[in-house]
C-alpha cells in the first residue's frame, strides 16, 4: 500500500478540524443543558431560595418607592420630631420630622442602583483586562499583571479614600470608586481561567481553522470562563452595596438631604440612646440585602460547582 500522498493529508487534516468543531459545538450544547442542571441544583439549595425571595422582595419594595412611600422622604414635619414607630409613621420620625419608612424605600433605590452599577463597571472592566492579558500573553500580560500586583499592595479602604479625595465626595464619585477598585481582582480570576482555556480542544481547533484572535475571545473563550465570575460578581454585590453604605456613613458618598442607607445610619448614631429606630431600620435594610446577597452567591457557587456536575 502507497503512503498518504499530501493531498490524502491535507483531506485527514480537515477531517480531524470537522471532528474538533463537532465536538466543540456538542460541548456548547451540553453547556446549555449544563446551565438547566445548574438551575435545578440551585432550586434544591433552600437557603439560596430563601435568599433569591428575599431579594426580589427587596428590589420590588425599592422599585415601587412611589407608590409605597407614605410621605416625602425629603418633606420637614417639626411637629413629628423623633417620634417613634406609629400608626402614622411605620418606622418613626428623624430629627427634623422626616419620614423613615419612606426614606428607608427611598434610600434602597441609592444604595441598590449604586452598588450594582459599581460592580457593572468592575467586572466589565476586570473582564476586558484579564481576557486580553490572558490572551495575548508575553510583555503585555507582564506589564499588565504588575500594575495589577501595584493596585493589591493598596489597601481597599485607601484606595476608596484617595479616589473619592480627588473627585469630592459624592454618589457619582463612590460609584467610579468601588467600580475602579474591584477591576484588579475580577482581572486577575478573569487572567486564570483564560490561561486554562487556552489549551482546549475547541480553542485549538478555532486557531486551525483560521479564527480570528478577537472571535475566538469573545465567541469561544468568555462564554466558557464566565462561571467563576458569575459567582463571584454575586458576592461582590453584597461588598459593593456595604460599600456604598460605608463610604456614606462616613460622609463622603451620599450628602444630606438625600435619603441614603449609610447616610441615614451616620445621622441616626448621634441619636442612638433616645431614638433608636433612626439607626435600627437603615441597618436592618442594608444587613438583610447583604444577607440575600450572600445566599444567593452561595447557592450559586455550590450548583455551579464542576465537582457537582
Amino acid at each position: 500500500m502507497y503512503p498518504n500522498t499530501p493531498n490524502d493529508q491535507g483531506e485527514d487534516i480537515v477531517a480531524d478540524i470537522r471532528d474538533l468543531s463537532k465536538e466543540a459545538s456538542e460541548d456548547s450544547y451540553k453547556g446549555r443543558s449544563q446551565w438547566k442542571l445548574a438551575w435545578g441544583r440551585f432550586r434544591q439549595n433552600r437557603l439560596a431560595l430563601v435568599g433569591l425571595v428575599m431579594l426580589a422582595a427587596i428590589i420590588l419594595l425599592v422599585i415601587c418607592a412611589p407608590i409605597l412611600a407614605t410621605y416625602d422622604p425629603l418633606a420637614i414635619d417639626y411637629t413629628y420630631v423623633l417620634k417613634p414607630p406609629n400608626a402614622q409613621h411605620f418606622f418613626g420620625t428623624d430629627n427634623i420630622g422626616r419620614d423613615i419608612y419612606s426614606r428607608v424605600l427611598w434610600g434602597g433605590r441609592l444604595s441598590l442602583t449604586v452598588g450594582m452599577i459599581a460592580v457593572l463597571i468592575s467586572i466589565i472592566g476586570g473582564v476586558a483586562l484579564g481576557l486580553f492579558s490572558g490572551y495575548v500573553g508575553g510583555v503585555v500580560d507582564m506589564v499588565t499583571q504588575r500594575f495589577v500586583d501595584l493596585t493589591f499592595a493598596f489597601p481597599t479602604i485607601l484606595l476608596l479614600l484617595s479616589i473619592v479625595a480627588i473627585m469630592g465626595p459624592n454618589l457619582t464619585t463612590v460609584l467610579v470608586a468601588i467600580g475602579i477598585s474591584g477591576i484588579p481582582g475580577y482581572s486577575r480570576l478573569m487572567r486564570g481561567s483564560v490561561l486554562q482555556a487556552l489549551n482546549t480542544e475547541y480553542v485549538l481547533s478555532a486557531r486551525l481553522i483560521g479564527a480570528k484572535d478577537g472571535r475566538i475571545m469573545v465567541n469561544h473563550i468568555l462564554p466558557n470562563v464566565m462561571t467563576p465570575i458569575i459567582v463571584y460578581g454575586t458576592l461582590g454585590l453584597g461588598g459593593g452595596i456595604m460599600l456604598t453604605a460605608g463610604l456614606s456613613y462616613l460622609g463622603l458618598g451620599a450628602q444630606p438631604p438625600a435619603p441614603e442607607w449609610g447616610a441615614m445610619l451616620n445621622l441616626g448614631r448621634t441619636y442612638l440612646r433616645s431614638a433608636p429606630w433612626m439607626s435600627i431600620y437603615p441597618g436592618l435594610a442594608v444587613s438583610l440585602t447583604v444577607l440575600a446577597i450572600n445566599l444567593i452567591g452561595d447557592g450559586l457557587r455550590d450548583a455551579l460547582d464542576p465537582k457537582n456536575r
